[in-house]
């Protein structure tokens, strides 16, 4: 598999590492979309299996997060204010460049985890782009303890100063999520039940990295706007929309969440909307014992809808 890594310029300057990999006879075109403290090289495995299927596939790393962080200087940082309007439109800035090499092919978003609320954001204001879409690692709205989450992001932000880490905001989000695994070594063992990929998460310099202040005011103010019912409104009713998510996801509250988010969808008229629960599978399905299994789903998925 040969790949084309660049530096995409956005339209506010800031660059973006993006990389495409160029199916033979490409049927479709997959953008994927990372989550948050990781990067896009870790969806090398399933990128190998999409392109050997015949799909042409991009990926970016999203500002503040892996070669983007690097090139540009600070990690876990958006931007000074509306930083999730902005990575929102870096993702349609860095797929129209993608497809000066790509080709006019039926686009496929596929997001995971934070980057999955980036795309439930971008299908709602592009969705009459998107042949059809797939949400990784999903939840629902948090409720009051999100207003919560953003009033003390706030807060802490001004005080402290924007680009300042938090581990206490860190620690208030995530240090719930590995209660149900206590008995095992690793913080990160909620990610998956495959302790390499635990182990290569750990060792991993670009995963596990602490986030700044405004970057969690912004998360906080994507993820109330993107449950905002008129907004899922604005996306096109036979858009199909696959919900993936593990059983023992904490993210997706083992799964509540993901069927709460897919029921808004349905609510809003979207008509194909599929929700697929792995059985004792954790927050990265990708990344899971049996990650072949759901890789070949979402794959089939893709084939019914593409």
């Amino acid at each position: 598999m040969e790949s084309t890594k660049s530096f995409v310029r956005a339209s506010d300057g800031h660059e973006l590492f993006n990389w495409i990999s160029l199916a033979e006879k490409p049927r479709a075109h997959v953008h994927i979309i990372h989550g948050m403290a990781e990067h896009s090289g870790r969806y090398d495995r399933f990128i190998r299996t999409l392109v050997k299927q015949g799909f042409t596939v991009s990926a970016h790393d999203q500002r503040g997060h892996g070669k983007t962080a690097e090139r540009n200087g600070h990690t876990g940082f958006f931007a000074e204010s509306d930083g999730f309007s902005r990575i929102v439109m870096d993702v349609e800035e860095v797929i129209e460049y993608s497809r000066q090499l790509a080709g006019d092919l039926p686009l496929i978003i596929l997001g995971h985890s934070m980057g999955s609320f980036v795309a439930r954001r971008y299908l709602q204001l592009y969705s009459d782009k998107v042949t059809c879409a797939v949400l990784s690692g999903t939840g629902g709205h948090p409720g009051i303890s999100l207003a919560a989450g953003n009033l003390a992001a706030r807060s802490i932000s001004r005080l402290e100063g924007k680009k300042k880490s938090s581990p206490f905001l860190g620690k208030l989000i995530f240090g719930s999520y590995n209660k149900d695994f206590l008995t095992e070594k690793s913080k990160y063992s909620w990610l998956s039940r495959d302790a390499e990929t635990v182990k290569s998460y750990e060792a991993d310099p670009w995963c596990g990295f602490e986030m700044t202040n405004q970057f969690y005011v912004d998360l906080f103010e994507g993820i109330d706007l993107i449950h905002r019912q008129e907004q899922i409104a604005r996306i096109r009713k036979n858009l199909p929309v696959l919900f993936i998510s593990g059983s023992m996801d904490p993210v997706g509250a083992k799964g509540s969440g993901v069927f709460q988010a897919a029921a808004q969808f349905r609510d809003a008229g979207i008509q194909l909307v599929k929700v697929y629960i792995a059985e004792e599978a954790r927050h990265e399905v990708l990344h899971e014992l049996n990650a072949e299994i759901y890789q070949h789903a979402i794959i089939d998925w893709i084939d019914g809808h593409g």
